[in-house]
C-alpha cells in the first residue's frame, strides 16, 4: 500500500516522505477459514497492507488501513465476527518520532557501528571496508555487483584462511525486502561478533561465513528517504514501480502467493528475475562452492521457515529442519523468552512461490535453508524502535551460534 501524497520533511537525511497520516494500524484475531478468507481478500486492494501473516494457527493478524476505507472496514470486521483492537492510532506519528530520533543521535565516524540506531546504506559499507582495514587476515570483501541505481552490492566473507579447501560455508543475507530495518541490523551485529568479538572466534576457525547486509539497497535506501514502508525494489513500472524480490526467483515463478499487478506489494516482476539485484544474487552463490546452510533475514513475525514456500508439499529432509529449527527456538527462547513458530512457510503460514529460500534449496542445492522472521509487532511493526535492536541482535545470535555447530558437525 502506498500513501496518497508526498509531503517535504526538512530533517537531514529524509527529503521528500510519503505521509501516512490518518492511517490506523489494526490487530485482528481470526478463527475460521472464513474469516481468513474475508482477510485474503483484501490483500490485493492499496487500502490494506497486511504487517503480518494469515496464518492458519490462529495467530493475530496486523494491518494497516487508509483513512477512506477504515469506517468500512470496521463495519464489515463486525459483520464478520472478527475481534479487531486498534493498536496504533496514526502511523505517521510513529514514523516521524522514528526520524526524529536518528537525526537526535551523534553521527558515527565513517566505519564504526552502533546498535542503538539503524545504518543507512552508505554505512553499512563503510564499516564493511573498515573492518577489512582492521582485519585483513580474517576478513574479504567482494562487490557482487550494483542494484538499479547503481549502489554496491557488498558481501563480507569471514574466514581463518584455512588450507582446508572444504569448509563449509554459511551464507546470509538481509534487507531483500526495504522496510524490514531489523533485518540489515541483525546481518551486522552476526558480522561484528565474529569479527570484532575475540570470544567468538571459534565460530570462524572451521566455518567461512558469508554475509549479505543489503540485498536489496535502493529500496532500502527510499525507506528511509521517501517512504518508511516501501518493500520493493525501485525498478521503473508503467503504472507503480518496483517489485517484490522475495517472489522474483526462478524457482515455481509467479506459480501462487504473488501478483503479476505491478502496483501489489508482491508483485513478482515482468519476468522471474527481472530485478538486477535478485540476479547479482542468484549469481553469486551459484559460484560459491560448499554453501551448506542459506540463512535470509526479515521481519516481522517470529518464524523460522523452511522449503517449500510453493505449495504444500514438504522437502525430503523436513525432519532435519525442522529439529534444527526448534533447537534454534530453545537457544533463543532461553536469552528473554522470546518464541519462533518452526514450520514449512505454506503449512505454518501461506504459499508464497519465488522466494529465495525455494530457489536456494530448489535450484543452488542447499540442504539447510531457513528464512528468519525476526520480532516487530507491538505498537511498531517494521519501524522496531531503536531501542530495541540490541535485545533482537543479541538473542538471534544464539540462533546463529546453533546454526554453526550443526553445520560443523553434521555438513562436512
Amino acid at each position: 500500500m502506498r500513501a496518497p501524497s508526498l509531503v517535504l520533511v526538512a530533517l537531514v537525511g529524509f527529503v521528500a516522505s510519503a505521509t501516512y497520516d490518518g492511517y490506523k494500524v489494526y490487530k485482528l484475531v481470526p478463527q475460521t477459514e472464513v474469516q481468513r478468507a474475508y482477510l485474503n481478500s483484501l490483500a490485493a486492494s492499496p487500502d490494506f497492507d497486511f504487517w503480518s501473516k494469515i496464518d492458519r494457527l490462529g495467530n493475530p493478524v496486523t494491518v494497516m488501513v487508509s483513512p477512506r476505507w477504515q469506517r468500512r472496514f470496521e463495519g464489515h470486521l463486525k459483520v464478520n465476527n472478527i475481534d479487531y483492537e486498534v493498536v496504533i492510532e496514526d502511523v505517521e506519528s510513529s514514523i516521524e518520532a522514528e526520524r526524529k530520533y536518528h537525526l537526535s543521535q551523534p553521527a558515527l565516524k565513517s566505519g564504526r557501528i552502533s546498535f542503538t540506531q539503524y545504518q543507512r546504506h552508505s554505512a553499512i559499507n563503510d564499516y564493511l571496508t573498515e573492518l577489512v582495514k582492521q582485519y585483513p587476515s580474517i576478513v574479504s570483501l567482494e562487490n557482487i555487483g550494483q542494484s538499479y541505481q547503481k549502489r554496491d552490492m557488498v558481501v563480507i566473507r569471514i574466514s581463518t584462511g584455512s588450507s582446508n579447501p572444504a569448509k563449509p560455508v554459511i551464507f546470509v543475507d538481509a534487507g531483500i525486502h526495504a522496510r524490514e530495518w531489523i533485518a540489515p541490523a541483525t546481518a551486522l551485529y552476526l558480522i561484528n561478533q565474529l569479527v570484532e568479538n575475540s570470544a567468538n572466534r571459534y565460530l570462524i576457525e572451521n566455518i567461512d561465513w558469508i554475509i549479505l547486509p543489503s540485498a536489496n539497497p535502493d529500496g532500502y535506501e527510499y525507506s528511509w528517504t521517501n517512504d518508511r514502508l516501501w518493500r520493493k525494489t525501485v525498478s521503473p513500472g508503467t503504472l507503480c514501480n518496483g517489485c517484490d524480490p522475495n517472489r522474483n526467483f526462478d524457482f515455481h515463478w509467479m506459480e501462487t502467493g504473488a501478483s503479476s499487478w505491478e502496483c501489489s506489494e508482491t508483485y513478482a516482476g515482468s519476468r522471474a528475475f527481472s530485478e538486477v539485484e535478485t540476479r547479482n544474487l542468484r549469481d553469486y552463490i551459484l559460484k560459491t562452492p560448499n554453501i551448506k546452510a542459506y540463512l535470509t533475514l526479515h521481519s516481522y513475525g517470529q518464524y523460522l521457515l523452511y522449503p517449500w514456500g510453493y505449495g504444500n508439499v514438504l522437502p525430503s529432509n523436513w525432519r532435519e529442519l525442522d529439529d534444527l529449527g526448534q533447537k534454534v527456538n530453545d537457544a533463543i527462547r532461553a536469552v528473554s523468552g522470546t518464541r519462533y513458530t518452526v514450520g514449512s512457510s505454506t503449512q505454518v503460514l501461506y504459499a508464497a512461490a519465488g522466494a529465495s529460500d525455494d530457489w536456494a534449496m530448489g535450484v543452488a542445492g542447499i540442504d539447510l535453508v531457513y528464512t528468519i522472521e525476526l520480532p516487530g509487532g507491538g505498537s511498531y511493526g517494521f519501524d522496531l524502535p531503536a531501542s530495541r535492536i540490541q535485545g533482537v541482535v543479541v538473542e538471534t545470535f544464539e540462533g546463529f551460534k546453533v546454526y554453526a555447530d550443526y553445520v560443523l558437525n553434521n555438513r562436512k
